[in-house]
């Protein structure tokens, strides 16, 4: 995350080709997006605009409604936030991470109802939702991770395991998780680089998945059947990782893929750099 990229890395982005073979859409217009979610109940994309600062509460970040076909239907649906990024849907609402706090949004009207203060919080980043409701945020500079039942927040894991903690996804009876890496320096580059792990939602246990640690500085990531899917952001390559093996190069955007969204067919990846949102089938 969520910085203008240092210019050795724009000239790298300048050289680096968009996304490969599968991409059905590209939506433009954005200011900084950093997250894409997949509103099944209303057939929508809900996308997340920083807008300035990623760490400043500065009021200028809002989110935008799209089509699934990539067509803007409202730029402006929510205003009123800082630098929005992760989301999350449950009880018929929409959880925004919002850098330490959670804005709570009605999904009918897309009117801001409430804002969650997380103690302690310093960035928070990710969201999801598991099969009972409860919500989920990663914040990423102090290797935690909350947990918010309802309108309360409380910690759920602390620990320098998870390597400053960017993606989150809900998968079953374990949270799977995409850290960016150890020693993150102001460019956002890494000591050492991060990887995916497993958050057991019962016993708290964190595991590294098989052959997938420490590869890339991770940002979003979804589980699809037997894949997750993860972009590294600082390269913009967005990875596919099976069970036992290892992670392979699934598509290539420039620096800034963010923080991925999936309906289980196509995959919704945010580029921030660019200001767009694509769309990759995965037949």
């Amino acid at each position: 995350m969520k910085t203008l990229i240092v210019s050795t890395i724009l000239a790298f982005a300048a050289m680096t080709p968009i996304a490969e073979a599968g991409e059905i859409w590209r939506a433009s217009g954005f200011e900084q997006p950093e997250s894409a979610l997949f509103d099944a109940a209303n057939k929508r994309i809900i996308v997340s605009n920083i807008a300035g600062n990623p760490g400043e509460a500065d009021g200028n970040g809002y989110l935008s409604v799209l089509s699934l076909d990539g067509k803007l239907v409202t730029r402006h649906w929510t205003d009123g936030m800082d630098a929005p990024k992760g989301m999350a849907l449950s009880g018929g609402k929409l959880y925004v991470a919002d850098i330490t706090k959670v804005r709570v949004v009605d999904l009918a009207s897309g009117k801001l109802v409430a804002s969650i203060d997380v103690p302690n919080a310093v960035f928070l980043n990710d969201m999801t939702a598991d099969s009972a409701g409860k919500v989920y945020v990663s914040d990423m500079l102090a290797d935690t991770i909350y947990r918010i039942d309802g309108d309360r927040p409380e910690l759920f894991v602390k620990d320098a395991l998870l390597a400053s903690p960017n993606g989150i996804f809900a998968d079953g009876g374990r949270l799977i998780v995409a850290s960016w890496g150890k020693g993150i320096r102001p460019d956002f580059s890494t000591a050492e680089p991060g990887g995916l792990l497993s958050v057991d939602l019962a016993s708290k246990a964190i595991s590294p998945l098989p052959g997938a640690e420490k590869f890339a500085d991770l940002d979003g990531v979804v589980a699809i059947g037997d894949s997750i899917y993860a972009t590294a952001y600082m390269t913009g390559t967005l990875y596919r990782y099976k069970d036992g093996g290892k992670p392979e190069a699934f598509a290539t955007f420039k620096p800034g893929s963010a923080d991925i969204g999936t309906d289980g067919k196509t995959i919704f990846v945010p580029l921030m750099n660019e200001g767009e949102v694509a769309a990759l089938s995965l037949d």
